[in-house]
């Protein structure tokens, strides 16, 4: 079994590497939930269908090179990615910010999932609740849930993710099959009803749903065996979410003329449809909330010394992301995957370069390497490294040339390069 919490501060030793398909599992399971049929319907319902499979493609190819270099270091290193991190131009402190930021996301995330359970829940009680009143009653419920570690979450995700597989294949089915009343190729030639979405924005959100993902891959690939190990990974996670869920999520939502996804599984599939997706969120935003609470309380422990206790946290995130679906998050979905797909970028380009090109730590990666412990020499932080992050992301939220996600990991990277070069010449 796959366990992200275990050797959090080690290596983890050969004797505990796994098979492919155990890794791949739980891989998959980042890109095979509702936030990917969320995206895809945003880009069947605001792009033409070319011009949406063109930005999965692209931004799959991005992804899947960045997935696989950091997912191969963790592989061979045997560490975590904010572990990797401190030795790939980052240092301790570098780390802990990089696990702040990833928090935050997730938080984001936990408003966004939030609300879709909030406007199920509405839906269901026949708009008597409202919108707010559910947000908050679904955000504190979930959230009082995480923080005192009910346990009956842990069978919710068991039964979550197979649900929804078979939930996404019972309504393909039935919209693709004719059952919206239109054949699969008169869907096919559909224009998008909603608001235009160019191809390099719709790159950018496509990376940006994905990029999460990617930078937690060494926590996953430190147990596998071998590079083509790795590669079986992030091929198999790229074709179900992002192909496959994505995809068909493209494709109903043409159908359907919508990118609701309540209206789409409410549509089709009824109160089952409507449990699904409360089903769903339970188990996504059990995992936000979680690994949001945990990363907050390193990152506070990391720069002040101080532990916060776990309970109190999560109780306070909790009630800032139901803050955030009743302020409307959910209603900036694409703004928010576009944020992620520009400040995620530039700390794996950064990351990337360090470890394969200017090879900062490699020696003494090596000779640890070889006795199963971390390196003696900790780095205490990166300047060059989070200077070039925040330069390569601010450049790819402000320029309007080109794809954002791509402008903003190319200009981190060689920002990057250049200081560590000018700083050795110096």
């Amino acid at each position: 079994m796959v366990k992200i919490e275990d050797y959090p501060l080690s290596r983890v030793p050969q004797t505990q590497r796994v098979s492919m398909l155990s890794v791949a599992i739980v891989h998959m399971g980042m890109l095979t939930a509702l936030d990917q049929f969320m995206l895809g319907a945003v880009l069947g319902d605001s792009m033409a269908l070319i011009d949406a499979f063109i930005a999965i493609f692209i931004g799959s190819l991005l992804f899947g090179i960045v997935t696989f270099g950091l997912g191969f270091a963790g592989m061979r290193e045997g560490l975590s990615g904010s572990l990797l991190a401190r030795w790939c131009g980052f240092g301790r402190i570098g780390s802990v910010l990089i696990g702040f930021i990833v928090a935050i996301s997730l938080l984001g995330w936990f408003g966004i999932q939030n609300a879709i359970f909030a406007h199920s829940l509405n839906f269901a009680t026949g708009d008597k609740l409202g919108f707010v009143w559910a947000a908050a009653l679904s955000g504190t419920l979930l959230t009082t849930l995480v923080a005192f570690g009910f346990k009956a979450l842990r069978f919710t995700a068991r039964i979550a993710v197979p649900l929804f597989i078979l939930l996404v294949a019972y309504i393909s089915i039935t919209v693709l099959s004719g059952g919206s009343g239109q054949p699969l190729h008169e869907i096919i030639r559909l224009p998008h009803s909603g608001d235009t979405l160019s191809i390099s924005s719709g790159i950018t959100i496509v990376v940006g749903g994905a990029i999460v993902a990617s930078l937690m891959t060494p926590d996953l690939t430190r147990y596998t065996q071998s590079g083509k190990h790795v590669f079986g990974i992030t091929l198999l996670t790229i074709i179900a979410g992002e192909f496959v869920i994505n995809g068909l999520a493209i494709l109903i939502a043409k159908a359907l003329n919508t990118s609701d996804v309540v209206t789409i599984m409410s549509q089709v599939a009824g109160g089952a449809g409507l449990l699904v997706v409360v089903f769903s969120t339970l188990r996504v935003n059990d995992l936000n909330l979680y690994s949001s609470s945990l990363g907050i309380i390193n990152a506070v422990e990391g720069i002040t010394g101080k532990k916060l206790h776990y309970p109190p946290t999560t109780l306070g995130i909790g009630i800032f992301g139901t803050l955030l679906s009743i302020l409307g998050i959910l209603d900036r979905f694409v703004d928010f995957l576009t944020v992620l797909g520009v400040v995620f970028p530039p700390i794996i380009g950064i990351m990337l370069v360090d470890y394969y090109i200017l090879r900062s730590y490699r020696k003494i990666l090596d000779e640890s390497r070889e006795h199963g412990t971390l390196p003696y020499e900790t780095p205490t932080i990166g300047w060059a490294a989070i200077i070039a992050s925040v330069i390569g992301s601010v450049i790819g939220l402000i320029t309007d040339w080109g794809v954002p996600a791509i402008n903003s990991l190319l200009l981190a990277s060689l920002t990057y390069g250049l200081f560590k070069l000018v700083c050795k010449r110096s």
